[in-house]
């Protein structure tokens, strides 16, 4: 299926260059490219720096920097898609770069990792001052080694509610 689309967007592709070229001429339509394409190129340095400065901001006001690295990710792929030679993937990566198209995007991208991630539910969060009883087990096959087992076969302790001899 990928191959499928990889193979379209070519001719896609292919087919808005020679059309932008017999109605503007070959000399505007390649310097539109390049031109595109070295834009993409500045505006891909720009966005780091960018998303870089908006999850320092987060984190100072101790907020979640799920908006900035929402954002950040679909700068960098429209200025990415801008780099490419073509019209129509430089189109696409404007519309990305673009703040206002890139607020109607996000969602979408949030339910499609949200469609990806396993969520695992929680039976109850922990609560300060309450004390949870566990044990320390070594996984170190050294130590284990020295025991004379590996650490899947350490002998663990019977539980007992009475006190050792």
């Amino acid at each position: 299926m990928p191959l499928i689309v990889v193979v379209l967007l070519f001719v896609a592709e292919v087919t808005a260059v020679v059309a932008l070229g017999s109605a503007i001429g070959v000399a505007p339509t390649v310097a539109l490219v390049v031109g595109t394409s070295v834009l993409g190129v500045l505006l891909l340095r720009n966005q780091g720096r960018r998303t870089l400065a908006a999850l320092r901001a987060a984190q100072t006001t101790h907020r979640s920097p799920g908006r900035e690295l929402a954002d950040g990710a679909l700068g960098g792929v429209g200025a990415l898609l801008m780099v490419l030679p073509g019209l129509i993937t430089d189109v696409l990566g404007l519309l990305l770069v673009l703040p206002p198209t890139r607020a109607l995007v996000r969602p979408l991208l949030g339910a499609a990792i949200a469609r990806k991630v396993l969520v695992v539910p929680v039976r109850r969060a922990y609560r300060p001052g309450e004390v949870l009883e566990g044990e320390v087990v070594s996984t170190d096959e050294h130590t284990a080694a020295k025991r004379g087992h590996t650490p899947l076969e350490r002998p663990r302790p019977a539980l007992s509610h009475t006190q050792p001899p």
